[in-house]
């Protein structure tokens, strides 16, 4: 089978898009060449290049299609352009019904016809994140300006040009030649196939592959380290990056001036990655050591001393901005930044920084209380949470807030939990990343996940299938982490409506379109004057349980990523929505563990059968059955056993549920099997006495419902 080898060569691709454009492009060729693939081609990517390497077949036949054209009848002139349009003649048409047919048959397509067809199209509309034009008559776009194209299979050139009408496409056309590096070996050279062509390449000073180029970057630097007895701080992201920016990675090590060794570690090692992409190291005791890793993109003759000297320079100027910021900062205190927030917008619909962190400072003591914080502590956090936002060293790293109020909060004296619960109150980042475990940051942290969430639902900034631009989703992950690992028993309903009040208080918010509220300020007022908790008689008693059920849905979502029972979770949650995560988790524990053994899964079968028959006999009588049977009519035994059964199942698990005793509940479900099955085996429900069919069918409402209290188990999946 004949092997095709593509390239598309061209000025430098931004790290960031090269891995994307690289599936892009494999994506694209098999939409439109995929009959001819054998097996899945092998893509490529790196600083000036993108392109894959595939094993295709010599030819492909295409299926016989018909297509349908103008009814019977119909003006000569849409029967001609019908035909112009497939390339046919008349005879080639016959009647079906009231419509003319073409039948086209199948053809056979050469691959190297089909690859140059669908070259300049998959070219000319490539899906760049950002693309520009250069220079020339072309309006074609690229990402950089396109230089070559390499497109050779069987080691012939595809040939193909990527003119569109008057548009000469930069005069760019297939050819066989590519380059090698910019520096070390400037010059085009032609190739055959993807083993001369990667071979060629190692010659001319360019590993190929992304990952190679990772390894190299990652091993040299870990061993240059090592040999001076420090480490490199883990960033597998940076490697990635690095390993986009150089087609020959040549890892170096710098020295830091001791004068910058007193800047905090974060703003060294943010200073040096942001602007410069250098890796940050340490010693053995995790302290900042003084020097610097960078991976330069030649092998110089001097072993890289002046580019290591270049470097250092640099470093220095951009440490001196880094120290300028550090020393301005620490001039004023954090209340004193406090005021510049007034004027920073938080959201247009959601007032300003300012108002936030009046809502968090009430948020956070309200929380404190649930989680055992101080509560003057965790205000006073929180009053300082966004402070360091309106810092000279955050405006200029935004990757440092919360870093940089706590260096602050700790210079001017504060408590130190209110330092850490600064720097810990954006946590969880990521999957990752820990929660905050001391009781003060989890207030606080809770209360920035709650105001952003129930904030952006009040005015319907909901997440989309297609997007979440406030981050709403890892906000309620991070709500749910902090719980569950701290094993808090919170209601979060209550905190919810809690936030919601916050923000008809500080910004005057009286609508929420995706509850249909309109509340007046004089209704806040009167409901203000409640007690904490009762504070959401109706308004936000549903807007909590709207936020509710998309917390819940994240739940799920969170425990289908762990490979648990998510199907158990929502049964749960349907059959009593709990604001207590862990309580709600426990009891969807026991339900699990119920199901999964052979009673469970016996009376799981059961409810399954009694709901198909109460569905299938409510849609006969066109109403549903209440569980109110009558006693007299219990003629079997077995159906007096199963009453019997089920009024004192219903009376100890009503108990077990109210005292969170769900295993002794399960239990007590558990008792239910034998007069269930016996019930089934003996007991006819649609027996011809209308007042016995009837009240069989009560029955097994009432079978129902008991279940129902401790789950819905007709969401529990088989």
């Amino acid at each position: 089978m004949p092997d095709l080898l593509l390239e598309l060569f061209s000025e430098e691709i931004p790290a960031r898009m090269q891995a994307r454009a690289a599936e892009d492009l494999s994506r694209l060729f098999a939409e439109r060449c995929g009959a001819l693939l054998d097996g899945t081609p092998r893509v490529f990517f790196g600083p000036r290049r993108i392109g894959l390497a595939a094993t295709l077949r010599a030819s492909v036949t295409t299926e016989g299609k018909e297509e349908r054209g103008p009814r019977l009848g119909a003006p000569d002139q849409a029967l001609d352009g019908f035909l112009r349009k497939h390339g046919a003649a008349r005879d080639q048409l016959k009647q079906e019904g009231q419509f003319w047919v073409l039948a086209k048959p199948g053809e056979t397509v050469e691959a190297r016809a089909l690859v140059a067809t669908a070259m300049p199209a998959i070219i000319r509309a490539f899906p760049w994140p950002k693309s520009m034009r250069w220079g020339g008559s072309s309006a074609m776009a690229w990402v950089r300006p396109l230089k070559r194209i390499l497109c050779v299979l069987e080691g012939e050139v595809v040939p193909f040009d990527l003119r569109a009408g008057e548009d000469d496409g930069h005069g760019l056309a297939s050819g066989n030649e590519t380059e090698g590096h910019r520096i070390m070996a400037p010059g085009a050279f032609a190739v055959r196939g993807f083993a001369d062509y990667a071979a060629g390449l190692r010659e001319r000073r360019v590993v190929l592959d992304a990952a190679e180029r990772a390894t190299t970057i990652r091993d040299g630097i870990a061993a240059l380290a090592a040999a001076e007895g420090i480490s490199v701080v883990p960033d597998e992201a940076l490697v990635a990056e690095v390993a986009g920016l150089v087609e020959w990675p040549v890892p170096l090590l710098g020295r830091i001036d001791d004068a910058f060794m007193d800047l905090p570690p974060e703003v060294m090692r943010t200073t040096m990655r942001v602007n410069q992409r250098y890796f940050a190291l340490r010693r053995a005791d995790g302290s900042a050591a003084p020097r610097f890793a960078l991976v330069a993109n030649i092998a110089a003759p001097d072993g890289g001393a002046a580019i290591v000297a270049g470097n250092e320079r640099v470093l220095r100027a951009r440490l001196s901005d880094a120290r300028f910021f550090w020393d301005l900062d620490r001039k004023q205190s954090l209340d004193s930044f406090l005021p510049k927030l007034d004027t920073v917008v938080f959201h247009a619909k959601l007032g300003t920084q300012g108002q936030r962190v009046a809502r968090l400072e009430r948020l956070a003591r309200i929380i404190a209380g649930k989680v055992g914080a101080e509560p003057d502590l965790a205000a006073r956090a929180a009053r300082l949470a966004k402070a360091d936002l309106a810092s000279g060293m955050v405006g200029e790293f935004p990757e440092l807030q919360g870093v940089m109020g706590r260096y602050y909060a700790l210079g001017q004296g504060e408590d130190a939990r209110v330092a850490e619960a600064i720097a810990a109150h954006y946590r969880p980042l990521g999957p990752g990343d820990e929660v905050p475990s001391e009781p003060v940051a989890v207030a606080v942290a809770l209360a920035d996940k709650l105001d952003q969430l129930a904030g952006f639902f009040a005015v319907d900034e909901r997440p989309t299938g297609s997007g979440d631009p406030f981050a709403l989703r890892r906000a309620a992950l991070g709500v749910i982490r902090i719980v569950r690992e701290n094993g808090l028993r919170l209601p979060l309903a209550d905190v919810l409506a809690e936030a919601f009040f916050g923000y008809a208080q500080s910004t005057g918010t009286t609508t929420s379109p995706d509850f249909g509220m309109e509340v007046a300020r004089e209704k806040l007022a009167a409901d203000w004057t409640l007690p904490p908790g009762h504070r959401h008689p109706t308004m936000v008693a549903a807007f909590a349980a709207g936020m509710m059920d998309f917390i819940a849905e994240r739940l799920r979502v969170q425990l289908r990523a762990d490979g648990a029972r998510h199907d158990v979770v929502t049964a749960v949650f349907g059959a009593a929505p709990d604001d207590d995560l862990n309580r709600l988790l426990r009891r969807a524990d026991s339900v699990r563990a119920f199901v999964e053994s052979e009673a469970g899964a016996n009376l799981l079968a059961a409810h399954r059968r009694a709901a198909n028959i109460l569905r299938i006999e409510e849609k006969r009588d066109g109403h549903a059955f209440d569980t109110g049977y009558e006693k007299h009519l219990l003629k079997a035994h077995e159906e007096e056993s199963l009453a019997a059964a089920l009024e004192a199942a219903a009376a100890r698990i009503a108990l077990d549920l109210d005292a969170e005793d769900f295993e002794r509940a399960m239990d007590a479900m558990a008792t239910l099997r034998a007069p269930v099955d016996a019930f089934f085996d003996k007991v006819i429900v649609n027996d011809p006495a209308p007042e016995l069919r009837r009240n069989r069918l009560k029955l097994l409402a009432r079978l129902r419902a008991t279940m129902d209290a401790v789950a819905d188990f007709s969401k529990i999946e088989a």
